[in-house]
C-alpha cells in the first residue's frame, strides 16, 4: 500500500465509528445529488470512495431492484460502519482501490463519487480508470455535501487556487482522465460536479 493509501486509510478509520452521527442531516443532499445523474431502472452504478454507504440507499432508489449498485472504499472500518448501518442491503461494498478496480471495461452507466476528489492519490490516473469502467455516455458525478469554501472555513482554512475541485483546475483534469465536464456547481449547500464519458 502507497504512503498515500495508508494516510486516507488512517484519516478515516479514526473517525468510521461515528462518521454518520457528526453529519446527521446530509441524507437529503445526498438524495438530490443521485437524482441529477439521471440513473434509469437497471443501470449499473458505482459508489467510489463509498464511506459509509450514505449514497448507497438512494443509488439503488434509482436504479431499482434490477439494477447494479456497488460500493468501494479503501478503509475496512468504513465499509463495517456500511454494514452496521443496514446500507450492504443497498449494494455490494468491496474493499479496494478506485485507481485498481475489479470490473470490465464499460460495464457501468455511471460514478458517484462524495468527497473523493480530495482523496485521490493519483488524481489523473484514478479519474482515467473510473472512466475505463464506464460506457461512453455515462456519468460521473463529484459531490459534496456542502461547497468549497463552507468546507473550508469548517476546517479552519482557505480555499486556495491549487484546489483540484476549482473549476479551472478540474475541468482539464477530468479532460484529460477520459471526461467531458458537463456542468459545475459550488454553492454554500452544494458541490455537484457532472462528467460524462468521453469516446
Amino acid at each position: 500500500m502507497s504512503d498515500e493509501h495508508r494516510d486516507v486509510q488512517e484519516f478515516f478509520s479514526a473517525r468510521a465509528a461515528d462518521w454518520d452521527a457528526r453529519f446527521p442531516d446530509d441524507g437529503p443532499a445526498y438524495a438530490a445529488a443521485v437524482a441529477d445523474i439521471g440513473l434509469r431502472p437497471g443501470d449499473a452504478v458505482l459508489d467510489a470512495g463509498c464511506g459509509t454507504g450514505r449514497a448507497l440507499p438512494a443509488l439503488r432508489g434509482a436504479v431499482g431492484p434490477g439494477g447494479t449498485v456497488v460500493g468501494v472504499d479503501l478503509t475496512p472500518a468504513m465499509l463495517a460502519a456500511a454494514g452496521r448501518a443496514g446500507r450492504d442491503d443497498s449494494g455490494a461494498l468491496l474493499l479496494g482501490d478506485v485507481g485498481r478496480l475489479p470490473l470490465r471495461d464499460g460495464a457501468l452507466d455511471a460514478v458517484f463519487g462524495a468527497g473523493l476528489i480530495s482523496h485521490l492519490a493519483h488524481p489523473v490516473e484514478d479519474l482515467r480508470e473510473l472512466a475505463r469502467v464506464v460506457r461512453p455516455g455515462g456519468r460521473l458525478a463529484l459531490f459534496h455535501p456542502v461547497g468549497r469554501a463552507a468546507l473550508a472555513a469548517r476546517h479552519g482554512r482557505q480555499i486556495t487556487e491549487e484546489d483540484l475541485r476549482a473549476e479551472p483546475n478540474l475541468r482539464p483534469l477530468l479532460a484529460r482522465s477520459g471526461w467531458r465536464m458537463m456542468s459545475y456547481v459550488d454553492e454554500d449547500n452544494r458541490f455537484l460536479v457532472l462528467a460524462a464519458r468521453v469516446g
